[in-house]
């Protein structure tokens, strides 16, 4: 009898065991996920995605992961079926409730800083400054940067979406400028033309409509007809036109812009 059973048994699959562990948080987890420029490593705990990079050096990764957060991951085939739809949603723009991030080992205004960027809309961009404004720390402008500079989970959170005071899109932590050019073409900006504005110093553009200005790559914005367009190098340059900020993308106004 006992050698029937024996005949019977199969092997474990490759993965249950850490997968077991994982979801009963008993270990960090990673995986390779699609990404919208290539494939991503992605970590999680059971309090939800931990660190996100590009894939190409796992040992790196895992290296890199165990340094910051004072414990191994450990690769498993797939994550949890949830947490994979929530995290294609949102690099595909989809609404979606998720998924959860921890960001347990940042500090409080990174975390601010992080989550406000979660907010900024699927294919649309907004200044360094705009960020600063929005968690009320109007001259933190700098700090807003650092902290976007070391997300632990690029893409999820979509630093690629925040650019300069100027226009200009500026530099990416996951890549570069053209790393961050990519990304936002895949989310079907423009980014030449946000280049060309940049270059001819517009930061604005308004609707000779309906009198309101917006960030150009506002959804609002995208929608005017050309002939319509009304070109702004400032804040203060709109508001003296009689134009008033749209309160979808809720540009900067003349009184915190140079904050």
């Amino acid at each position: 009898m006992v050698e029937r059973f024996q005949a019977m048994s199969m092997p474990a699959p490759d993965g249950l065991s850490v997968n077991v562990l994982s979801a009963v948080g008993l270990v960090d987890a990673w995986t390779e996920v699609a990404g919208p420029i290539g494939p991503l490593y992605l970590a999680w705990t059971t309090s939800g995605i931990t660190a996100v990079e590009r894939a190409g050096d796992a040992e790196g990764f895992e290296t890199e992961y165990g340094l910051r957060h004072g414990r191994s991951a450990r690769r498993v085939p797939a994550m949890p079926a949830r947490m994979a739809a929530q995290v294609e949603n949102r690099l595909l723009g989809r609404r979606t409730p998720g998924p959860t991030v921890d960001l347990g080992t940042l500090t409080d205004f990174e975390q601010a800083v992080l989550r406000k960027t979660m907010e900024i809309p699927f294919g649309e961009v907004r200044p360094y400054a705009w960020i600063a404004r929005e968690i009320e720390r109007p001259r933190a402008v700098r700090a807003v940067g650092t902290a976007l500079a070391n997300n632990p989970v690029p893409f999820v959170i979509p630093c690629h979406r925040v650019v300069r005071a100027d226009g200009h899109i500026g530099e990416y932590g996951a890549g570069g400028p053209e790393a961050k050019r990519q990304v936002l073409h895949a989310e079907g900006i423009d980014t030449a033309a946000l280049e060309r504005l940049a270059g001819r110093g517009v930061r604005y553009t308004g609707s000779d409509t309906t009198n309101i200005y917006c960030y150009p790559s506002c959804r609002h914005a995208r929608r005017t007809l050309e002939r319509h367009v009304v070109a702004f190098r400032s804040a203060e340059e709109a508001l003296t036109a009689g134009y008033r900020p749209c309160r979808i993308c809720r540009p900067l106004e003349a009184a915190t812009f140079a904050a």
